[in-house]
């Protein structure tokens, strides 16, 4: 049984207020219970995503108008308990104390309890209770409550927690105004009284220490929702939510039905994000053509031409298809639908022996890898947890999208299964459920090896089905979208100005300075017709690139890469991934010197990935090495950001070198037997 939280003292206004200027209030809730949303509602869009220090656990904060005065709101991640069995409970209870370097303890707490779940919200409430620090029950969900004709009476709750109730429905700003008040009110009135939960232990006796037993909180709660709330009588029918989960979790029909909204996500990315992408393309084509007349030849035109407009902006146009991807999995998340997916794939995860709780950070990770990793926390079992640690990366996280999109435009555009199924759509659909599977099985062979262990079941809750919040999906989607354009604007900046000096660098000896290449260059072009002008730009180039930095350390990979189909121009990109994975698309530009044509970035990368030929003239990208470059891709593992937090997160360099090196060598196997097989078959 988990321990009881002991009583804290008394935390004053006056001593938070030492600590830093503002008042900080903190939200604290179950997992599903309206604390996102009305976190979002209280701060609209005046608020940060950041980590707590020294770990990577997510931290939300925002401005809150609180009468006068602008006030912290701390959004603590869900919690069911704060007995410090996970690093998410511990990181609340150090916030919730002050231990926290930069974070205020709260000058009061918004206690956010769902009202069609009393019962199980309010054990949280107990433990917040023995902080003693100002609080307030946000009563959500109460519109919920009301359609299934159960009446709430807040007055008599309040009387019985010994602290404000106020019902709200954030989405709406129903109640939002009641609470502002009740929360101003609490932070002026101190700690609510003290509640004792007196108990028995198992001889019977009358317990010494003062700590509530669980038994002796459901108690009490229990007589707090028996005087305060009236529900109606059960009819015996069963409820919406119940005959759509008979449907949706059915285990053949429920399985379909997943593979289906699956693939309609993955078809709309494709389609929808067309339009827009053409657009972004248009527009860094644009500023490549400005830069080019604006400045005169030479490097620096070509640096910010070739090296920094085509590199970020190789990546940005796919930004479309990122915002898609984060739409569908918020609007998945808030219908609920995710937890049933869940419970779909339970079985199949306890086969390979997987904790069902790694379900939620393997969603997480077809977002991105590290949230994914952060996820793991929630998992009790260390070889449950590092073994889900070890797969997380082989989910199609938003990164290897870009490389997908680039390879399937190239090679399988135009192209459809049944007549109307993009072909597209079917290849990065497969690219995500070979992930999957990938993922099971090696951790079917981890958890009967180096991490054998018995699997514990899953225990997880099944919220109801609700409408999206719209603002809610939003925000998420804004926030998101803003990581990656602020990596684009920063790491890929960074690393498309570096990859051009490797292109660039040095200067073949007859080349000579800017000056005489430019003098040079216009003389000799202005003597040749179009055709064989850019016949000279791309030899000189070529030869360019060969003597480079980036040339050399290409060339010297090429005979290990070589049996996969890749030339010493992929490898520089293999290479360039490991910083991040989208990078290989603005490294192929520049390695590709797609800059110096006429035509928008994404089309005349396209077209050159086409027309590359081999020494001996074959061409060096076909649909096979297409296919098995997203595959190695899907497989390796590229990622520097992931790497620091799984060291983080296992405190181990051992397992974070494991991770790598075995990801690797399954690439390159996977990658090497589809490519050498496709040959023989003729492809």
């Amino acid at each position: 049984m988990p321990k009881p939280v002991s009583p804290m003292a008394t935390i004053s206004p006056a001593q938070t207020s030492a600590v830093g200027g503002k008042l900080t209030i903190t939200l604290a809730g179950n997992p599903n219970a309206g604390k996102t949303t009305l976190f979002n509602a209280l701060t609209g869009m005046r608020q940060k995503v950041a980590n707590y220090p020294g770990v990577t656990v997510e931290r939300k904060e925002g401005m809150w108008r609180l009468g006068e005065e602008s006030v912290r709101l701390i959004d603590l991640p869900g919690l069911y308990s704060l007995n410090a069995n996970s690093i998410d409970e511990e990181i609340a209870r150090d916030a919730l104390t002050g231990k926290i370097s930069g974070l205020n303890a709260p000058h009061c707490i918004i206690a956010v309890v769902d009202a069609t779940n009393l019962d199980r919200n309010l054990y949280l409430f107990t433990q917040l209770l023995e902080y003693r620090i100002p609080i307030v029950v946000a009563l959500t969900m109460i519109d919920e409550a009301e359609a299934r004709e159960t009446k709430i009476d807040a007055t008599k709750l309040s009387s019985h927690l010994k602290v404000p109730v106020v019902p709200v429905v954030a989405g709406k700003r129903r109640g939002l105004e009641d609470l502002t008040e009740a929360v101003e009110k609490a932070v002026k009135s101190g700690p609510p009284a003290q509640v004792e939960f007196p108990f028995l232990d198992r001889d019977g006796t009358e317990a010494q220490n003062g700590n509530a037993s669980i038994l002796a909180r459901y108690s009490w709660i229990a007589n707090a929702v028996q005087e305060s709330v009236n529900e109606r009588e059960e009819s015996g029918e069963r409820s919406f939510s119940e005959k759509l989960d008979g449907v949706l979790t059915h285990k053949v029909f429920g399985l379909l039905i997943l593979v289906g909204i699956l693939l309609f996500v993955f078809q709309t990315i494709f389609s929808w994000a067309q339009l827009p992408m053409d657009l972004l393309d248009s527009v860094f084509g644009a500023l490549q053509n400005a830069a080019r007349d604006a400045l005169p030849p030479g490097l620096l035109n070509d640096l910010i031409a070739n090296g920094i407009i085509a590199g970020v902006g190789g990546v940005m146009i796919f930004l479309p298809q990122i915002v898609l991807l984060f739409l569908f999995i918020s609007i998945l998340e808030d219908t609920g639908y995710m937890a049933r997916a869940a419970f779909l794939l339970d079985k199949l995860m306890s086969k390979a022996g997987l904790h069902g709780k790694a379900f939620v950070p393997l969603m997480s990770s077809f977002a991105c890898a590290i949230p994914g990793v952060m996820a793991t926390r929630t998992i009790e079992n260390p070889r449950d947890r590092l073994a889900t640690i070890m797969i997380a990366p082989f989910m199609s996280c938003s990164a290897r999208l870009p490389v997908y999109t680039m390879m399937v435009g190239a090679f399988f555009t135009g192209q459809y299964v049944l007549g109307f199924i993009s072909v597209g759509a079917v290849l990065i659909l497969s690219m995500y459920v070979l992930g999957v599977v990938t993922a099971i099985v090696v951790a079917f062979v981890l958890k009967r090896t180096i991490l054998k262990g018995p699997t514990p079941p899953l225990l997880m809750e099944l919220p109801p089905y609700r409408i999206p919040n719209f603002k809610v999906v939003f925000l998420n989607v804004y926030q998101r979208a803003g990581m990656f354009v602020k990596r684009a604007g920063t790491v890929i900046l960074a690393i498309s100005i570096i990859l051009w000096a490797l292109a660039n660098f040095p200067r073949p000896p007859k080349v000579g300075s800017d000056a005489a290449v430019a003098e040079t260059h216009i003389e000799k072009t202005n003597q040749l017709d179009e055709e064989k002008q850019k016949q000279v730009e791309t030899e000189a180039a070529a030869e360019q690139l060969r003597y480079s930095i980036a040339g050399r350390m290409g060339k010297t990979i090429e005979p290990v890469i070589a049996p996969l189909g890749y030339d010493w121009k992929i490898g520089i990109g293999l290479i360039s991934s490991f910083a991040a994975r989208e990078t290989f698309v603005s490294t192929m530009s520049i390695l590709y010197n797609v800059g110096k044509d006429e035509e928008a970035t994404s089309q005349s990368l396209l077209q050159a990935m086409r027309d590359a030929k081999r020494d001996d003239g074959s061409p060096v990208w076909t649909p096979l090495l297409a296919l098995t470059t997203m595959m190695f891709y899907l497989l390796a593992f590229q990622c520097m950001s992931t790497f620091a937090t799984v060291r983080r997160e296992t405190n181990s360099w051992g397992w974070t070198f494991f991770m790598v090196g075995y990801m690797t060598a399954l690439a390159y196997v996977v990658t090497f037997l589809v490519y050498q097989g496709g040959k023989l078959l003729g492809f």
